[in-house]
């Protein structure tokens, strides 16, 4: 009876991600975060599908906006491919419901966490190229998940990462600037985790997690707004 759910649960998955797996085991890989196995997790594939992702949209909005500069076609590129946009992607094909965690990953709420579920995307993404080898048939299916998006796309100079974004709402505050301290690394190059710790004001210390310091500091400061904004509903 659990195969038989567990079964259910990957065949309604596919048909929200718009892709059937030949082989299945990419897409459970592609799920699989790295407290489960320092070997067997979704980095490789999520390494190949940031790239992917980055290509399809830049793609994307040179043909859709031909007469935008390079520079603003940049900020497009960074809104869509951001962190919180793919949260909002993940949360669309219903992610967390099938994550991969381990036992203290799950009791920390990791199931939730917007850089995990960013992860996962990118991970997706990476497995379906890998599965059919068909780059137009992965930029279909992407696109098609970012078209509830993709009307509100602006090429305005305000398009910022979260780290400027938390700086700039300081700042306005005469608040004390964040402090971020890289606090654990894990694996070998090039193949690293980094786990950083950023300290705000009177805030609880927030934790943040990504394939390269930068990474890590942009996940706990989109973290960090989140609850601000939470904070002042």
């Amino acid at each position: 009876m659990i195969k038989a759910q567990s079964k259910l649960n990957e065949t309604r998955l596919a048909n929200r991600i718009g892709y059937q797996f030949k082989q299945p085991e990419l897409l459970k890989l592609a799920l699989t975060h790295r407290s489960v196995s320092h070997k067997h997790n979704y980095e490789r594939l999520e390494f190949l599908g940031d790239s992917l992702l980055g290509m399809i949209v830049a793609n994307y909005l040179y043909v859709a906006y031909p007469h935008e500069n390079e520079g603003r076609l940049t900020r497009m590129r960074a809104t869509l491919v951001r962190q919180e946009a793919l949260g909002k992607i993940a949360n669309d094909l219903k992610l967390s419901q099938n994550l991969i965690l381990s036992t203290g990953e799950l009791k920390s709420g990791g199931h939730h966490r917007e850089s995990i579920l960013a992860d996962t995307v990118e991970a997706i993404i990476g497995a379906i190229y890998v599965d059919s080898g068909d780059l137009n048939l992965l930029q279909t299916i992407v696109l098609k998940w970012y078209s509830p998006y993709l009307d509100h796309i602006e090429p305005t100079d305000q398009l910022k990462d979260p780290k400027s974004r938390l700086q700039e709402y300081l700042q306005a505050r005469k608040k004390p600037l964040p402090v971020y301290e890289v606090v654990d690394i894990q694996g070998d190059a090039p193949n690293q985790h980094f786990i950083v710790e950023c300290r705000v004001d009177s805030l609880p210390v927030m934790k943040g997690e990504g394939s390269s310091r930068r990474f890590a500091e942009q996940a706990v400061a989109a973290d960090i707004l989140k609850f601000l904004e939470q904070k002042s509903e």
